[in-house]
């Protein structure tokens, strides 16, 4: 059974940064694609960014490009997001998730999530 926890939320100011972990076990992580998801109070589940097993290709929403940066260590089974320039929209619990091969819905494993608080 893969298993996924995340780390890394916390409360930032707007501006400020953050990187998030999601730690993969159970299953080599190379093979896997694993997204990165986020879900605010009241709002729908919304995918922020993936990488894939294969050729590491990323993808990022719109909403958060040239801001977020994912990244993955397969030696470390860890997956990284890194979180720049925060704003107020940007807070939610974020999710990570694993499916065998290319980043496309649906994922089968999920981790229980970080919060991240953007305030001043």
């Amino acid at each position: 059974q893969v298993k996924l926890v995340e780390s890394g939320g916390g409360l930032v100011q707007p501006g400020g940064s953050l990187r998030l972990s999601c730690a993969v076990s159970g299953d080599t992580m190379a093979y896997y694609a694993i997204g990165w998801f986020r879900q605010a109070p009241g709002k729908e589940r919304e995918g922020v960014s993936c990488i894939s097993r294969s050729d590491g290709s990323v993808y990022y929403a719109d909403s958060v490009k040239d801001r977020f940066t994912i990244s993955r260590d397969n030696a470390k089974n860890s997956v990284y997001l890194q979180i720049d320039s925060l704003q107020p929209e940007d807070a939610a619990v974020y999710y990570c998730a694993a499916r065998r091969g290319r980043c496309r819905q649906p994922y089968d494993y999920w981790g229980q999530g970080t919060q991240v608080t953007v305030s001043s």
